[in-house]
């Protein structure tokens, strides 16, 4: 309960918090789409450039488990989202489909969350977990494309996807922010740390002030939903962050780590994932995977899945380890 507490006492939910308060008393408050494109490429380079400096300091024998285990639970966790919502949702295969390539990727806001929840808590994180973000992002989002291509009529095809999520803004700035910063190491980061290190948190907040505004507006959507949808949106971040955690554990993974790993499969993207989806799967509804990726399973993990993982991480510790 007090780890409860502390989580959502924290600068960063209680923006999120506040972002959902002023669209229920209806502010004027508006963050322009330009300066939340701006804090969403800020985040996501600043994620990469930290990482990269990271993994220049970490032997490539420290992340052969973990990324391996990544890479499986990048498998497992659409397939069994699918058939979750397929047999607990009943929807059908096409929105199944897209809601489980939401579920199979990865939320960078949720991950940043789960990192300043396991620092609050004291705990220690691995640094190569950004890593883990790029390559959790990827495989979910195919294979839930997979899934529903028997069912696709119209738009594009699965390659015109997964080109929108390796290309898309996303991985390309983790991916180009790790190189970076595996290239330039600790010191030379050093000159661009005022901009891109200090200020993070802070940038974070705003962020997520947009997001609680956002998510406020679709909470309405889960009126036609049903309950089965809200159902499945607060369970399968449970499993999913259990099986993660487990996973992390196993690889050898920080207690911190292996909770922030569990807390990353647990969570569903709302960046990348909806930019594939409405590309290969047009006729799949939005009112259905946004609700449940932004209405119903980022503020259950704000609120309640990080801080279970954080007490879970240290019972698989002693358990497993």
């Amino acid at each position: 309960m007090d780890l409860l507490i502390q989580n959502l006492v924290s600068p960063v939910v209680l923006a999120f918090l506040l972002g959902m308060i002023a669209h229920w008393v209806k502010s004027d408050l508006e963050i322009p789409d330009a300066i939340y494109q701006g804090l969403s490429i800020y985040l996501l380079f600043a994620i990469g450039l930290k990482g990269g400096v990271a993994i220049s300091q970490t032997s490539i024998g420290d992340l052969v488990a973990p990324l391996g285990a990544t890479l499986l639970l990048g498998i497992i966790t659409p397939v069994s989202a699918f058939y979750v919502l397929r047999i607990l949702g009943r929807l059908n295969r096409v929105d199944a489909a897209a809601a489980a390539a939401h579920y199979g990727s990865v939320s960078a806001v949720t991950f940043l969350a789960a990192i300043e929840a396991a620092k609050g808590a004291q705990m220690a994180t691995d640094g190569f977990l950004p890593a883990l973000v790029a390559v959790l992002e990827v495989p979910g989002i195919i294979i839930g494309l997979l899934f529903a291509q028997q069912a696709r009529s119209g738009g594009g095809g699965i390659k015109e996807a997964a080109h929108e999520v390796v290309a898309g803004k996303s991985i390309f700035l983790l991916i180009g922010g790790m190189f970076i910063g595996a290239l330039c190491g600790t010191d030379k980061i050093q000159a661009v740390a005022p901009l891109f290190i200090d200020p993070f948190k802070g940038v974070l907040c705003l962020f997520l002030l947009e997001l609680g505004m956002v998510a406020a507006r679709r909470i309405g959507d889960l009126r036609s939903a049903g309950w089965r949808i809200i159902v499945a949106g607060c369970l399968l971040p449970v499993v999913h962050g259990m099986l993660g955690t487990v996973f992390g554990t196993l690889a050898g993974m920080t207690v911190g780590g292996a909770a922030v790993l569990g807390a990353m499969t647990g969570s569903a993207s709302y960046i990348a994932a909806p930019a594939a989806v409405r590309i290969a799967l047009p006729k799949a509804s939005p009112g259905i995977y946004l609700t449940m990726s932004l209405g119903i399973t980022f503020p259950f993990n704000l609120a309640i899945g990080i801080p279970l993982l954080l007490v879970f991480a240290e019972y698989c510790g002693k358990i497993l380890k």
